[in-house]
């Protein structure tokens, strides 16, 4: 069917940006974090339900923070954290990881360069994603460029993701470079179709 949104749930998976604890508590719109943690873990919920794969992405440095990227450049690249708390990196609870969940962890915007995503994604057939996060603009963003490069097929849960600066960036990724790559969505209609048969 032509307007369905998930055309094969055996080719579609989650892929969540950077809902750790050290992310979901700084400033953030349009969305407000609790709203997008709630939505993403419904959607998370129902995948799981429906036996299609949950990919939970976080950002850390190594220890020794060698492999972070330090380009010449007007602002940085990640807000300055020297004294990240030793939980910073972990996965909000409401999410889990539970068992079957991949955890995939990036040491740079985008999900795909540098990790095992693209790789575990193909092997198990997968040609479409539902991504989400924090930040629109930066890791859901970096993410669906390379996504689009690679050709997957792509839904963005608009009101399960926002920008960790403002609103503003948000609006422009979900109305000017989304649309180009995928198709945006709201939860609910994600979700609305996954309860169907």
């Amino acid at each position: 069917m032509a307007d369905r949104i998930i055309a094969d749930k055996t080719k579609t998976a989650l892929v969540v940006i950077d809902l750790q604890k050290g992310i979901v508590g700084r400033p953030c719109g349009p969305h407000e974090s609790g709203l997008v943690v709630k939505n993403a873990s419904a959607l998370a919920r129902a995948f799981r339900k429906n036996g299609m794969p949950v990919f939970l992405v976080r950002v850390t440095p190594s220890p020794d923070r060698k492999d972070g990227l330090t380009p010449i450049a007007d602002a940085p690249a990640f807000p300055a954290s020297p004294n990240m708390a030793p939980d910073w990196a972990e996965i909000v609870p409401e999410l889990g990881p539970e068992p079957g969940d991949f955890v995939i962890t990036k040491r740079q915007w985008g999900a795909f360069y540098g990790t095992e995503l693209d790789l575990q994604l193909r092997r198990r057939g997968i040609d479409t994603i539902v991504l989400c996060g924090i930040s629109t603009s930066i890791g859901v963003e970096s993410t669906a460029r390379f996504a689009y490069e690679y050709g997957y097929q792509q839904i963005f849960a608009e009101d399960a993701m926002t920008s960790s600066r403002t609103g503003e960036e948000h609006e422009n990724s979900v109305k000017n470079i989304f649309p180009r790559m995928g198709r945006v969505r709201k939860t609910e209609d994600i979700l609305a179709e996954l309860v169907q048969t």
